[in-house]
């Protein structure tokens, strides 16, 4: 029997397009973890939270669909810059476990104010990408799939260039590689804690409203994070080419799995490429030694 070719190209392109989405929330995870060392199990949450942002300004209040992305986006980095004063800062100095507390309890209450907020059941975010059917060669990708992956590499292209040549982003490079030294420079290191978690709330509030649109919105859709923590640990906590690398890997692995051996298989082939990734480089593929696991 001939291996159908093009199926396994089609597939390929759906995982790289899912992929695209967990690395640009990968994206966020590093950029905290980067400057902050704090390992926020809240980032499916903060997902979410730009999610239900977008479904209240855009559908409940009738705003047109740039003006609702906006506004998510501004809202997630306000709670990000409160959830880092609040919740964060006053962690500093504490055991690498009790800032991680904090995060899991942070995860329990977006999730709880959600349910009080908008209820449990699941909601539709109105359709803002273009609905007809894409040809790559002869290989059909959906739709969103394809203009969520061209968003989310856009973004990411985008955050990493401005990093990379704003002066905002040298300090928090700076502070990521030696927070004593940026110090001793006249960097303000708590000032570069909270443009981190502004930006990563961000950078989360737009995966957030692509994952919404591509699939639903509920208060169960912080599980997408789970998904990301593999593929943050798979490329390497502190690496921001880790997940990126890793967000592609998995979601090739899903999508393979999910098509030939059946969507039950997708946990245990991601969990397996964990632990195998963790056997033979347990800082991750990208990541560096010093990593303190938890």
């Amino acid at each position: 029997m001939n291996f159908d070719w093009l199926m396994l190209f089609e597939v390929s392109l759906a995982g790289l397009g899912s992929g695209g989405l967990y690395a640009l929330a990968g994206l966020a995870f590093v950029l905290i973890y980067k400057a902050t060392k704090v390992v926020n199990l809240a980032i499916g949450e903060m997902l979410m939270m730009g999610a239900y942002f977008f479904f209240a300004t855009a559908s409940s209040m009738g705003w047109p669909i740039w003006l609702g992305i906006v506004a998510a986006v501004i809202g997630s980095g306000i709670l990000g810059a409160v959830i880092e004063r609040l919740l964060i800062r006053p962690m500093l100095g504490e055991a690498p476990i009790a800032v991680f507390m904090i995060t899991v309890g942070l995860s329990s209450i977006l999730v709880g104010a959600v349910e009080l907020i908008w209820g449990a059941d699941q909601l539709r975010l109105p359709d803002f990408m273009p609905s007809d059917t894409v040809l790559i060669g002869e290989a059909m990708v959906s739709p969103k799939i394809f203009y969520g992956f061209l968003a989310a590499t856009a973004l990411i292209t985008g955050v990493l260039l401005v990093f990379r040549f704003w002066r905002g982003g040298v300090a928090l490079r700076a502070t990521a590689c030696d927070q004593a030294a940026a110090y001793s420079m006249g960097i303000d290191v708590p000032r570069v804690f909270s443009l981190t978690w502004v930006v990563a709330s961000m950078v989360a509030a737009v995966a957030g409203v692509l994952v919404g649109s591509i699939s639903s919105l509920s208060p169960t859709m912080g599980v997408f994070g789970l998904s990301v923590l593999v593929v943050v640990i798979v490329g390497g906590l502190d690496s921001v080419p880790g997940a990126l690398v890793g967000g592609l890997l998995v979601g090739l692995v899903e999508s393979w799995t999910g098509t030939y051996l059946g969507g039950e298989y997708k946990l245990l082939a991601t969990i397996s490429l964990l632990v195998l990734i963790l056997m033979l480089r347990p800082y991750g593929l990208f990541g560096t030694h010093e990593i303190e696991r938890l």
